[in-house]
This record gives C-alpha cells, sequence and structure tokens, in this order.
C-alpha cells in the first residue's frame, strides 16, 4: 500500500490515533533501500537511548548500593546514638544500659571503652582504635559477633587475648596466637612525666567485616582488660572501713579499698534510625542521667552529605546522554520530515490534517523512545543485578583491580535496585524523547502542499 492509497482511509475529521496513523509511523519505522541512512540514525538514537537509561539505572543502584552497605557497616558497630557522660564519670554504666533498653523504641544499649594506641608486631606498626567490650555486648552486634573468621570469641570475658581485623593482622604480620604490642602514651606518672603505657596480648580472634576502615583500624579486648589498660578505674574506700595506716600491709590496703571502673560511652541501638530527633528527646526525658547524645547523623554528617551530593551529580551528568539521545531523535525526524516532503503534501490533498500528520511523526520519534527505553531498563537491571559478578570478570580479564577496596572502602561492588528511582529515569527517558518529537513533527504539519509538490 502506498501513502496515498492509505490516506484513503483516512478521510478528514477521522477520529485521533486511528488506524490510518498507526500505519504511517510503523511505514516510516520500517526501513527501505532508499531510506537506509534515515534508518541507520534512528537505530543509532535507539541505541543512545538505551545506553543512557541502562547507564543511570546501574550507577544509580551501584551508589545506592555503597551507601546501604556503608551505613549498615557503619550502624552494624556504631550505634544510632552514642551517650557520653556529663559532670560525673561513667561508673554507672550497668545500671545505665538497663535503664536505656527500657525506654520505648531503643533495641538494644552497648558500653564500651574506647582508647588509641599504636600496635605494631611481627611486621608493620599501625595506630589503632582500641575497643574493650564484654562478649554479651558483642553478641548484641551480629556484625561483629558473626565475623570471627580465625579464632571465637567463645569464653572472650575471661580470655587474656585481642581480636583484630583480617587487614590489620596482615599489616602487622600476625596470625591467630600471635602477640601484639600495644603502646598508649598516657601511662603512669613519674616524676619525669608520664610513661607510656606497653602491654603485649594474644590475638585470639581475627575478624572480617567487609569494610576496610575497620578491618584494619579497629582492636577489641575484653572490657575490663581495656579498662585495666587505659586505667578507667578509681581505688575508692569501702563503705563503713576506716582508712588503712601507714604501717598497713599490702593486702590490709586491698581490704580497704574497691576499684570503681568506669566506661568511655553507651552505643544506643534504635528500631527506627531515621527517628533520631524524636528518640532523643525520648531518651532525655526517661532517662535521669546528664549526658550528651550525638546521633549518627551528626557524626557522620560530611560523609553522607557527600554521598548525596555525588548521587544527584551523577544523575544530573548521567541524563546528559538521554538529552543527546533526544537530540538525535530531532535530528534523525527533521531528515525523515524532508525525505517525506512530497509523501505528506499528498496526504494533505487527499484529506489528512495537519494534526494527524503530526501525530503520525510523533508517534514515529516516541516509538524509537520508547523502544530504547525499554532496552536500556532490560539491560540496566541486568547488568545492576549481577554487577559484582561483572566486576570480578573484568578484573579477571583486564588483570587490573577495579573498585579496589582501599579506595572505596567495602571488599565487593554492592548493589540496590530502588524501583522508584528506576521508575524516574525511565519516565525521564520518555518524557525527554517525547519532547524531542515535537519540533519535527509540528515542522511537518505545517507543510505546504502547493510548494511540497511545485517541483515533483
Amino acid at each position: 500500500m502506498t501513502e496515498a492509497s492509505a490516506a484513503k482511509i483516512n478521510p478528514a475529521g477521522s477520529r485521533a490515533f486511528s488506524r490510518f496513523e498507526w500505519l504511517m509511523a510503523g511505514r516510516y519505522l520500517r526501513s527501505r533501500r532508499k531510506d537506509a541512512f534515515i534508518s541507520v540514525i534512528a537505530g543509532l538514537t535507539l541505541t543512545g537511548v538505551a545506553i543512557g537509561v541502562a547507564t543511570l539505572i546501574v550507577v544509580m543502584s551501584v551508589m545506592n548500593g555503597f551507601r546501604d552497605e556503608l551505613l549498615s557497616k557503619i550502624l552494624g558497630l556504631n550505634g544510632h546514638f552514642t551517650a557520653y557522660p556529663v559532670e560525673t564519670k561513667l561508673t554507672d554504666y550497668k545500671e545505665l544500659v538497663t535503664r536505656i533498653e527500657d525506654v520505648p523504641g531503643v533495641t538494644h544499649a552497648v558500653a564500651f571503652v574506647e582508647g588509641q594506641a599504636l600496635a605494631s608486631g611481627a611486621g608493620d606498626a599501625s595506630g589503632v582504635s582500641v575497643r574493650g567490650m564484654t562478649f554479651a555486648d558483642i553478641s548484641k552486634l551480629p556484625l561483629l559477633a558473626t565475623s570471627a573468621i580465625f579464632g571465637s570469641f567463645d569464653g572472650w570475658d575471661e580470655s587474656e587475648g585481642v581480636a583484630i581485623g583480617s587487614r590489620l593482622a596482615q599489616k602487622l604480620g600476625v596470625s591467630l596466637g600471635d602477640s601484639i604490642t600495644l603502646v598508649n602514651p598516657n601511662g603512669a606518672m613519674t616524676p619525669f612525666g608520664a610513661t607510656p603505657q606497653i602491654r603485649s596480648y594474644p590475638v585470639t580472634v581475627i575478624f572480617n567485616l567487609g569494610m576496610v576502615e575497620f578491618d584494619s583500624f579497629y582492636v577489641y579486648m575484653p572490657i575490663e582488660k581495656a579498662q585495666t589498660y587505659f586505667k578507667l578505674y578509681e581505688d575508692q574506700l569501702k563503705p563503713g572501713v576506716d582508712p588503712p595506716g601507714f604501717d598497713a600491709t599490702d593486702a590490709e590496703i586491698d581490704a580497704a579499698y574497691e576499684r570503681i571502673y568506669e566506661a568511655t560511652g553507651i552505643e544506643i541501638f534504635i528500631a527506627k534510625p531515621d527517628d533520631t530527633d524524636v528518640m532523643a528527646e525520648t531518651i532525655y526525658s526517661d532517662v535521669d542521667r546528664p549526658m550528651v547524645l550525638t546521633d549518627w547523623k551528626q557524626r557522620n554528617q560530611t560523609f553522607f552529605s557527600a554521598l548525596q551530593v555525588e548521587r544527584v551529580v551523577m544523575f544530573t551528568i548521567l541524563s546528559m546522554i538521554v538529552v543527546v539521545a533526544a537530540f538525535n531523535i530531532i535530528s534523525s525526524l527533521v531528515m525523515l520530515v524532508k525525505d517525506k516532503g512530497a509523501d505528506i503534501a499528498i496526504l494533505r490533498t487527499m484529506g489528512a490534517t495537519r494534526s494527524s500528520i503530526m501525530r503520525i511523526f510523533c508517534m514515529t520519534g516516541t516509538a524509537i523512545g520508547i523502544a530504547g527505553t525499554v532496552l536500556g531498563l532490560v539491560l540496566g537491571l541486568v547488568i545492576a543485578a549481577n554487577a559484582e559478578a561483572l566486576r570480578a570478570w573484568l578484573s579477571d580479564l583486564l588483570g587490573i583491580r577495579l573498585f579496589p577496596p582501599e579506595v572505596f572502602f567495602l571488599s565487593a561492588l554492592p548493589t540496590k535496585i530502588d524501583p522508584l528511582e528506576v521508575t524516574v529515569v525511565v519516565g525521564l527517558s520518555l518524557i525527554l524523547t517525547f519532547l524531542a518529537t515535537l519540533y519535527p513533527a509540528l515542522r511537518a504539519a505545517r507543510y505546504d502542499p502547493v510548494e511540497a509538490l511545485r517541483y515533483e
């Protein structure tokens, strides 16, 4: 069927999106020998739309995965709130943990001792953060409790050893059973000043949390050993006991005094991590104890704000791929309109309206956009769902480390497909490709049949 004969099924005044219009739009999409160049341009345009949509979906999924993975790792060890004492030392940490856990909305609380030290082994030396915790509190943190790759946390409170990350063990050149030396500059006071506190501890647990910062920086030890090492205790005279005299023996002195230990702070975990403002007020009002609460948003504000800005910037930049593809739709349709000028004139003389001509070319361009968007959607979802496998395959193929954990903090490439973001990407692509068809379609609708047929 020719264009002229096809017009016979579309008398003037026929309804919009009739069979005639769909027929003409489909005919212009099919490749013929004399339209081969235009068809190639249309194919490249469709490919450009597909690449743009797929790239947006993959990049946004990877960035979502990074954020969720980092958030789960950070909040898996550090609480949604950290409580620090005010006015008095945190010697009542055991009772305070119980009171905090009774607050509605709080899932659990963990007391800890923390200090900085220099760790050395058979190999290198490294600055570390030493944390003291009980086995009961470690059990409240599944990320840490299940992370041991060598050794076990069983009998942790009675042990004399420490737990270190796999990357720290590699750097220090130690393995399970070897000893590491911890050096703390704030040791015992002498007439010449403070002497460093130096202690050696056997490595009883080597863990792997899957986050480079934690696996290469943290050292865990039983809380009482940490309190002793950092001298977080005070010897107080027992109630009702007279102070021993100058000639008292060591045994009499030990019997007269009791050692009161203190904690550095308390990690508080809540059921809804985003409700920090409301929960802070609840904890302050329900727990009658002077303290300062810092939430995870405050502690990581710069980091997660940078991630959010990066997500917006990447989305904006990569959207330009779809915009470029939309401009290709404009160019290919303009060429098609110019090539079909005589056919448009014949259709107009046989009763096709301007709006009908406009709809035909809008449908032609929109079909390219829809096909490219669907192809990009499928491609993007497949790549996003298999990103880590593709990364490993490319690393083996090229012989280089893609996304090294030392730079990206994580040992694997995480992804999380957000249905809302995918919908936004698909909608953006469809809107841009539709808008790209308006100018060529309007130009086709304004063709003057007399001028178009004058030189035919």
